[in-house]
């Protein structure tokens, strides 16, 4: 008895070629969308270990001077904590290099993240000027985790001149 079943097993199998053609494809298909799915999971990984990893020598101080060294300028949340996704405000503290404060200057903010190519999701403002050389930048959003970039680009008196700013969220 064993030895005819053994008998039926080793005998070629007849399978119709198109049946098992559509076999084929459909393992093609299945494999495909294996591989995908596999990309699409390592470069998200790839993606997420980039924006949380720290880069090295990153200078994350919130004053500094300006390129041309013509103001000084420091940065701060206008509350306690930056939440990522949520909009907030900034003071921009602007001075001279002499510390003589700067009151009426024009800045506009631009930003974005260097690792991904892409700015600001937000169009921040500067609304109000609230004296002695202080302003109140409105509308920043950092929409997720990584290196952001806040650059100023700064006129008062005649005179202009651009700062960065690098922040960790």
């Amino acid at each position: 008895m064993i030895w005819r079943q053994l008998a039926r097993l080793s005998q070629p199998l007849k399978i119709d070629p198109l049946l098992f053609a559509l076999g084929d494809a459909l393992k093609l298909k299945w494999l495909f969308l294996i591989a995908v799915a596999l990309l699409a999971a390592v470069g998200s990984y790839m993606i997420s270990d980039m924006a949380n990893r720290p880069v090295a020598g990153l200078d994350l101080a919130r004053a500094r001077s300006t390129e041309d060294g013509l103001f000084r300028v420091a940065i701060e949340p206008e509350t306690a904590g930056i939440e990522l996704g949520e909009m907030h405000n900034w003071i921009i503290i602007l001075t001279r290099p002499d510390g003589a404060a700067v009151t009426d200057a024009g800045i506009t903010i631009d930003g974005g993240m260097p690792d991904h190519n892409h700015g600001l999701p937000t169009s921040p403002q500067v609304t109000q000027n609230l004296g002695e050389g202080r302003y109140r930048a409105e509308g920043v959003k950092f929409s997720m985790r990584g290196w952001w970039e806040l650059r100023l680009a700064i006129s008062a008196e005649g005179e202009r001149d651009d700062v960065t700013f690098n922040i960790m969220m």
